[in-house]
């Protein structure tokens, strides 16, 4: 129940955070948001570490808790390790990956179509996290799952912003579909290509989602 409630909370103050409703540098009052959340101090406190672990908040020894934007630069880079992640997970994948994982993104894919139907990015959002991290557990190798599993968490509230730009979910749901294709036919490198640049920030998507942070920043 804890953690459920962690969640809603991280969750509640990214959304604050990229609405603008908190700036960069701000600092986020515990006992205050304990009594907005009607929650323990705990709760809360691991929602504030969730963000911390993503690059949105900044805790400070004896100081608290402060909104941190990061810069363009930092955000190119984690993408740009995330994309080749993501793309050695695809590429063993292919060759491990069995029937029955096949059926989950399946079942995965279809949830993630309801959503876009349903214009529901938090759905999306979700089957699409459970997406990926089958991908990473099928790659078979346990070392690279932690690691991209770590990024992954780290980058969880940009990834899903995105999901919040115009025809974004529509065009994710299109690479998702060349992802299982790949997988399904046991091309590794045309799964680790798809991955790659399913992930890769750049071009339009980059510019959208600096302009978020921007406005929200503003």
């Amino acid at each position: 129940m804890e953690k459920r409630h962690a969640d809603i909370i991280a969750e509640e103050l990214e959304e604050r955070i990229f609405g603008g409703i908190y700036a960069d540098g701000d600092r986020l009052d515990e006992v205050r948001l304990a009594e907005q959340f009607g929650v323990s101090r705990t709760p809360l406190r691991e929602a504030l570490q969730r963000l911390a672990r993503s690059g949105l908040v900044e805790l400070k020894p004896r100081r608290g808790a402060f909104v941190c934007q990061p810069g363009p630069v930092d955000l190119i880079e984690m993408f740009e390790v995330m994309a080749e992640f993501e793309a050695i997970c695809g590429r063993l994948a292919a060759r491990r990956i069995s029937d029955a994982a096949l059926a989950d993104l399946h079942d995965a894919n279809d949830k993630c179509q309801a959503a876009v139907q349903a214009q529901d990015p938090d759905s999306y959002y979700a089957e699409n996290e459970r997406f990926h991290k089958i991908i990473y557990r099928e790659s078979g190798n346990s070392f690279l799952e932690a690691e991209t599993s770590a990024l992954h968490r780290r980058l969880q509230p940009f990834r899903r912003q995105q999901l919040r730009l115009r025809g974004r979910m529509a065009q994710s749901m299109k690479e998702h579909k060349d992802i299982l294709t790949a997988l399904e036919h046991g091309e590794s490198e045309a799964a680790a290509d798809a991955l790659r640049g399913h992930v890769a920030i750049q071009g339009e998507k980059f510019h959208s989602l600096m302009a978020t942070l921007k406005n929200a920043a503003e």
